[in-house]
This record gives structure tokens, C-alpha cells and sequence, in this order.
């Protein structure tokens, strides 16, 4: 008997037939002796709806109001789940975050999980019963309802599996696992069998949709074995392991991109101690990320210009703070790109293998694509390039790493 969390997203759970389809996932674990908790989000469609209610009330709204209000989507969701796992005949209830209690932090919107009460629940899976927990949300210390963020639910998972001791979270999607790189633009790419917590997240952080960055953070620090599968097939999914379960390493598991990038230039700054603090120190307090950073000192060594990167949504922000630090710091211009793209190789064999970066560059410049900004970890490299060679470069880092399906 193994105890498994499965979560369902909003396509998973779009309409009534949907929610009958999960309902029999359900049954067919109970029927093979498994205890079986399940968490879902709210229909599809169905918080943009409520977030535009909210906008269309108020622009400066009180973020205290705003999780009570698009936290309800759930509430629907896990209470239509309960009872159509009861018509199956199987025990069934629907939880509320507050009411298990999820324990998070007071940051309205995008809180973090603190602790989970796990011991009513795991009484009542013991006795068979089907617990439907409403994904997405929890109860902060003012005992107001709290909201975890875009993707939430899937660290809700993450964070029940890890309180309820799973053997495996299962988070179920409209994909049928985790590929080598988007499917959409590589007819070539092939799904993975397995893919370590520290390549999972490294992907789904340079611009992979298939799981949200914080729950395979929490997996990996849990240890909660997640497996990624379609909500339509009965398809083996992906596993997302620690690294010692994989006995063979692949030299690069995947390749990433962002189109979520915007790059700045400023040009002829100071090239003196205290100017970089200056520039970033205001887009931290303006709560602005900066990812990729680039410094070149001129021949004289006396101005450099400075190349980063912020999200497209970020730009017009980042630039106008800049504008107001212009004549403190001390630069000349600044020149912004919104029409990049950040492309990602990625693999933990890269810690054993030299060469990764060159075959990288090299087959980038057979197809002519010029590199703007590079950056590195560990296990991955990171290109900048023109947003127009996005599919070219894609399908050619592809078979360049040998990742090509047969």
C-alpha cells in the first residue's frame, strides 16, 4: 500500500466531465490499496475572472480582500471533486486551507508555507476516506485566508505530500511529462524518464511551464519524489528524483528559454568602487530582478558599459528608475531591448564533462546567431540572444547535444 498525493491543475479540472474523470483516478487508487489525497485548482479560466473582478472594483485593492476573493475558485473545485468522488461510492470530503490548517506567512498573494496539520487527514485516508484539499491557499497568523501565487497549487502539493510522509506526489497536467525541450518548436524532443530535483528546477526557473519553481524547491528539500503526467492518458509521466537515483547521467538533460526577457544597456558609467551599488541598489528597492549581468571596461579604464537583463513586464519600471539615478551615478545612455530571448542548456553531467560551453557557442555560430550576454552555473549554461532566432537555435542546440528522438 503506498500513500500517493495526486494534484489536478485547471485544464485538469475544466468542466463536470473533467472532475468525473479525476473522481475515477481517484477511485482506481483506492481500489489498488493505496491511501489517496488529492488537490486541485480552480476551473480553467475561473481565477482570471475573479482577478479581473477585483481589478475592475479597485486598482489599489487590499491584498487581504483580494486572496478571499480568488482563493473561492478552489473552494468550488474541491467541493464538486468530493461529490463525484461519493457518487463513485468512495468516502469523500473537501478541505479549505484554513481548515486542515495550511499555516503560512502574512504576504497576501504570494505566501510562503510554514507548517501543515497533517494528523486529521492521514486518520481519515487510514480509514479510507478521500481527502479534496483546496490548492493554492492557506490561513496566515491573522488568521485571514492567504494565496501562494500563480502555480500555487502545485507547491501545495509539494508541501502536503512532504507533511502526510507520501511515497510520491503526483502533479497531473495537460502535458505527459517533463521533454528534453518545448515539443511545440522541436518535433524531435523526447519525453524524459527521469530528471533530478536540481535539473527540474533549474528548468522550470529559465522558462519551463511544467512545474512551478517553489515546489520543486520544497520537493528537493523534503525529498518528496514528484512524478509529472497527463491528466487525459494513462501514460507513464516523468520522475523528479534525486540524482543518485539516475544510474546513467546524460550530459545535458534539457535545453530552457525564456521569452520573458528585456536587456539594458548603460553606457560609459563610472568604472569606480560603489557605481554598481548605486545602479542595482534601486531596482532591489523597487523590487525589480535582475538576472543576466555583463560589465566591459573600456581601454582607458575609465568607463565600462554595463548589460542586464530584467523581465519584460520589469522594463519601463527599471528604465525610468534609472533615469532617476542617472545624474547621481553618473552614465551615459541607456539603450533598452525588449525583443530577446534566454536560452538555457542544462544537464548535471555537466560537472564531469569539459566542452559543454564551446559545443554550445560553436553551434550557435554555424547558424549565424550572435550571443549577447552569457552567464553559468554549475550545471548550466545561459545565452542572450535576438528574439527572432528563438526556433533556430532551439532546434539546433538540440541535436548538437544528441537529443534528437530516433
Amino acid at each position: 500500500m503506498a500513500r500517493i498525493v495526486k494534484k489536478f491543475g485547471g485544464t485538469s479540472v475544466a468542466d463536470i466531465e473533467k472532475i468525473q474523470a479525476v473522481a475515477r483516478r481517484a477511485k482506481a487508487e483506492v481500489d489498488a490499496g493505496n491511501q489517496v489525497a488529492l488537490v486541485v485548482s480552480a476551473m480553467a479560466g475561473v481565477t482570471n475572472q475573479l482577478v479581473a473582478y477585483v481589478h475592475d472594483i479597485s486598482r489599489l485593492y487590499d491584498a487581504r480582500e483580494y486572496d478571499s476573493v480568488v482563493a473561492s475558485g478552489e473552494q468550488v473545485t474541491a467541493g464538486l471533486t468530493a461529490m463525484a468522488i461519493q457518487e463513485l461510492g468512495v468516502p469523500s470530503r473537501s478541505w479549505l486551507g484554513w481548515q486542515i490548517s495550511v499555516h503560512t506567512d502574512d504576504a497576501h498573494g504570494k505566501a510562503r508555507i510554514e507548517s501543515i496539520d497533517s494528523d486529521e487527514l492521514i486518520r481519515r485516508m487510514e480509514q479510507g476516506e478521500v481527502p479534496v484539499v483546496a490548492g493554492f491557499q492557506g490561513i496566515g497568523s491573522n488568521s485571514r485566508i492567504t494565496t501562494l501565487g500563480r502555480g500555487g497549487s502545485d507547491t501545495s502539493a509539494v508541501a502536503l505530500a512532504a507533511a502526510l510522509k507520501a511515497d510520491r506526489c503526483d502533479i497531473h497536467t495537460d502535458v505527459d511529462g517533463v521533454y528534453t525541450t518545448d515539443p511545440r518548436i522541436v518535433a524531435k524532443a523526447r519525453k524524459l524518464d527521469k530528471i533530478t530535483y536540481e535539473e527540474m528546477l533549474e528548468m522550470a526557473s529559465l522558462g519551463a511551464k511544467v512545474l512551478q519553481t517553489r515546489s520543486v524547491e520544497l520537493a528537493m528539500k523534503h525529498n518528496v519524489r514528484l512524478q509529472v503526467l497527463s491528466s487525459f492518458t494513462d501514460e507513464p509521466g516523468t520522475l523528479v528524483v534525486n540524482e543518485d537515483e539516475i544510474v546513467e547521467q546524460e550530459l545535458v538533460s534539457g535545453i530552457a528559454y525564456s521569452r520573458d526577457e528585456a536587456k539594458i544597456t548603460l553606457t560609459r558609467v563610472s568604472d569606480k568602487p560603489g557605481v554598481a551599488a548605486g545602479l542595482f541598489g534601486p531596482l532591489a528597492d523597487a523590487s525589480i530582478n535582475v538576472d543576466m549581468i555583463v560589465q566591459n571596461v573600456s581601454a582607458d579604464g575609465k568607463t565600462t558599459d554595463i548589460t542586464f537583463t530584467v523581465t519584460k513586464s520589469d522594463l519601463e519600471r527599471a528604465v525610468a528608475t534609472l533615469e532617476e539615478r542617472q545624474s547621481e551615478v553618473g552614465f551615459g545612455d541607456i539603450l533598452s531591448d525588449p525583443n530577446v530571448v534566454k536560452v538555457s542548456v542544462i544537464g548535471v553531467g555537466m560537472r564531469s564533462h569539459a566542452g559543454i560551453a564551446q559545443r554550445m557557442f560553436q553551434a550557435l555560430a554555424e547558424k549565424g546567431i550572435n550571443i549577447q550576454v552569457i552567464s553559468t552555473s554549475e550545471i548550466k549554461v545561459s545565452v542572450l540572444i535576438s528574439e527572432e532566432y528563438t526556433e533556430l537555435a532551439l532546434r539546433s542546440l538540440h541535436t548538437a547535444y544528441g537529443l534528437d528522438a530516433e
